[in-house]
């Protein structure tokens, strides 16, 4: 699981630490340092928010009986994978003038006076973390009890994420953005698409869905999941040694429609004559 959570956390980390770099080199640039400690007070906020989600989230999984805690993770997956599936989009559509829309914003915030600063750096950073707060409890569930290594592949991406965008923001290193995210949102397609299908097995299990017993394949002996290459996948597709018909009808739809779409460039309008 250190893969896949080391993915989340350097994607969701770096879009975050991208947005409030952006922000800060616009009041750097245009002399506004004094406004610099609403756009900490909006970025502490929104973390503030995300950790207590997830706390929450975490609480409330715990005090269920196993058939609420299957329906609650098997909803929190599905959850997870739309947020994802449309963050992945979104950042595509947007990566070549989010720095121009932010500074936009910013402007205009400035205007306003320091709370539309911290609600404006609020909003920027929140998103990334609710998504980042959800996901990450989806893919902590389907790892099981007893492990800490989601939390290690986390705070590891998380850790390269704010040394990429600080090194970034100082220009001691230049990369395509573009194609960082294009990669990474590919990568991002199978994880969720692991995730998803561990979250209709949890349904499975609560007996909302049928088919638990209905096996696509059983691995259990050629690769099992205790072994170094079915940990691999494990970390990697959320790979289940026993898949059910349902899981992998339904890893396999989403990796083939989602994927093209992703990487299939949108056609840019003609310019009006």
């Amino acid at each position: 699981m250190l893969v896949n959570n080391g993915l989340i956390g350097l994607r969701e980390g770096l879009e975050a630490a991208l947005v409030v770099s952006i922000l800060i080199a616009f009041l750097v640039r245009t002399e506004r340092r004094d406004a610099l400690r609403f756009v900490w007070i909006g970025v502490g906020i929104a973390v503030a928010l995300s950790v207590a989600v997830g706390a929450i989230i975490t609480y409330t999984a715990a005090t269920l009986t196993f058939q609420q805690k299957e329906i609650f993770g098997g909803a929190m997956s599905i959850i997870a994978v739309v947020l994802v599936t449309g963050m992945i989009f979104w950042m595509r559509a947007t990566a070549r003038t989010i720095a121009s829309d932010l500074r936009g914003q910013m402007s205009h915030a400035l205007d306003l006076g320091p709370r539309a600063v911290i609600v404006l750096s609020f909003f920027a950073v929140g998103r990334e973390g609710l998504e980042t707060a959800v996901f990450f409890y989806s893919s902590v569930d389907s790892a099981g009890a007893g492990t800490v290594q989601p939390l290690i592949g986390f705070l590891a991406g998380l850790a390269i994420a704010v040394a990429l965008a600080f090194l970034l923001y100082r220009g001691a290193i230049r990369f395509d953005l573009g194609k960082f995210f294009r990669w990474t949102g590919a990568l991002l397609v199978f994880v969720a698409a692991g995730v998803l299908a561990y979250g209709l097995h949890d349904l499975q299990e609560a007996a909302l869905l049928p088919g638990l017993n209905t096996l696509a394949f059983d691995l259990s002996d050629a690769v099992p999941e205790d072994s170094w290459y079915g940990t691999l996948l494990k970390g990697i597709f959320n790979y289940s040694q026993r898949t059910t018909v349902l899981q992998a009808v339904a890893w396999l739809a989403y990796v083939a429609v989602v994927l093209p779409l992703f990487l299939i460039r949108p056609r840019t309008r003609a310019a009006s004559k």
